[in-house]
């Protein structure tokens, strides 16, 4: 299972500075590929298989086009963990148990 970090931005062509409509149509896109993600406030995490991931993430990199964007700038990067199931949440709880 792979875990991805995704961040998609249109760049030009907008007459604010805001993005939430822009990441709203993409995590539309997300909710329907019924893959578990997190929102947060800096981009999406997504779990699950890397070639349905990578799919997804596809359909929301285009979704700013459909509302007349001439340019989308997407960053991904991937964990793609092969030895044994990985989460966010347990990556988060190994590093908070060796804080102890």
């Amino acid at each position: 299972m792979a875990i991805v970090e995704v961040s998609i931005a249109p760049l030009l062509g907008l007459s604010d500075t805001s993005l939430s409509e822009y990441v709203a149509d993409a995590i539309k896109i997300l909710e329907k590929s019924g893959l578990q993600f997190q929102l947060t406030s800096m981009g999406t995490i997504i779990e699950g298989d890397l070639d349905e991931i990578l799919g997804t993430i596809r359909e929301m990199h285009e979704s700013p086009y459909k509302k007349g964007m001439k340019r989308v700038v997407t960053s991904i990067k991937i964990d793609d963990r092969r030895d044994k199931v990985a989460t966010s949440e347990g990556k988060v709880e190994s590093v908070r148990k060796k804080m102890e």
